[in-house]
């Protein structure tokens, strides 16, 4: 696939601006909170609709304006495909392809593909377990569109039961204070035995999902890995279910669900939150044996996130059918030459590929004859 157009407007600090891809590679330099993140950001969100960097749409919005827009023409091995994506301070959005509106954004999912390297990805080692859960939640989804669907359920299951906990708890508080009288409702317990329910049987296609997507990635990033490490290292990836099973199957993990929780229902209610489900699950990473979060090198982690960025890379390229676009957001300074190398040697001509930079030193020469560069100044985008 080849991105050939992205136009903003009143995105981030881009007024209005229009930028041609007319390479394989794009260097795009400048000083930093000049703009290159958010040319890549926007990229990014037309791809999964998800900012690495913000929640809040209004976050991405030009400020004084009421809304902004991100419109983009792509080529694909099917065709041509054009994409537009307005976002609203109120935070209602919606989504364009080929000049119709959509009523489900999960359609817009899967037209352009790509990932995202920034200097945030290597904190996913170090981080705490929702940066994984939402590093593994976005392969997926472009893998596999419906996932975004499927996800969204599932939040919306946990928010209506943890509401019904936090009731529960709040009785319990009253019923510690003689002046109120609390009566007991076993229309709540019903209640809740419905969210148990639900909660399993969202909760076990979002597991189910995230175990096989990592089976299929673990032994690509361990033969990158593997690589770029000089044969030196050996890498393991364990994901970390908070309800365990051993059988790929929807009835029994299904019930591996609902046993855990009825083994944790006092808890929950103490809590007045749901401590059962995907929402607690992990992914750790063991370099030689060792778990990398706690005893890995600074090297050695940046390793390991760039292995798994190849990684993501390549399996995308097997589901799809073609090379996704490849992010690059100011990392090769992060990256010592000899990663450098090896991940400049992986992309050559095999992926369009979007890169910023603060200098131009990082690349040889034959990079950048190779190379559309652009400058970035105050929101303005100029040929170099």
């Amino acid at each position: 696939m080849y991105l050939k157009t992205v136009q903003l407007r009143s995105f981030r600090n881009y007024r209005e601006q229009r930028v041609n891809f007319d390479s394989q590679k794009t260097i795009i330099v400048g000083n930093n909170a000049q703009g290159k993140s958010n040319l890549l950001e926007a990229v990014e969100l037309l791809a999964t609709l998800k900012s690495h960097r913000v929640s809040r749409d209004r976050d991405l919005v030009l400020e004084g304006a009421a809304s902004g827009q991100i419109l983009a023409a792509l080529e694909r091995a099917y065709g041509q495909a054009e994409l537009a994506l307005i976002l609203r301070i109120s935070g209602r959005r919606t989504v364009i392809l080929n000049q119709e509106p959509l009523r489900r954004q999960m359609d817009f999912l899967g037209v352009l593909n790509a990932v995202q390297f920034s200097s945030l990805d290597l904190d996913l080692v170090r981080g705490a377990p929702d940066a994984r859960r939402s590093w593994i939640d976005t392969l997926l989804i472009q893998l596999e569109p419906i996932y975004a669907h499927i996800l969204s359920q599932y939040y919306q299951v946990l928010k209506q039961r943890n509401a019904l906990l936090k009731k529960f708890r709040q009785r319990e508080e009253d019923n510690l204070n003689p002046e109120i009288i609390v009566e007991q409702l076993p229309s709540d317990i019903s209640q809740l035995k419905l969210w148990d329910v639900q909660l399993a049987e969202a909760g076990s296609r979002v597991t189910r999902r995230r175990a096989r997507v990592l089976e299929r990635l673990t032994p690509l990033a361990q033969q990158w890995h593997s690589n770029i490490s000089g044969k030196t290292e050996v890498l393991e990836i364990k994901y970390i279910p908070n309800v365990s099973w051993t059988e790929d199957d929807p009835l029994e993990v299904k019930q591996a669900f609902l046993e855990k929780i009825e083994k944790r229902r006092m808890a929950e209610q103490q809590l007045g939150t749901t401590v059962v489900g995907p929402h607690r699950d992990d992914i750790e990473f063991i370099i030689n044996h060792t778990p990398a979060k706690y005893y890995g090198s600074q090297g050695q982690q940046r390793t390991l996130v760039l292995a798994l960025k190849l990684a993501e890379l390549q399996l995308i390229e097997e589901v799809v059918g073609e090379p996704p676009l490849l992010l690059l957001d100011d990392v090769l300074a992060e990256l010592d030459p000899n990663r450098q190398n090896q991940l400049l040697e992986a992309i050559q001509d095999r992926f369009q590929t979007l890169i910023t930079t603060t200098h131009l030193h990082s690349f040889d020469s034959g990079w950048l004859k190779s190379s559309q560069i652009l400058s970035v100044e105050a929101g303005e985008i100029r040929d170099f």
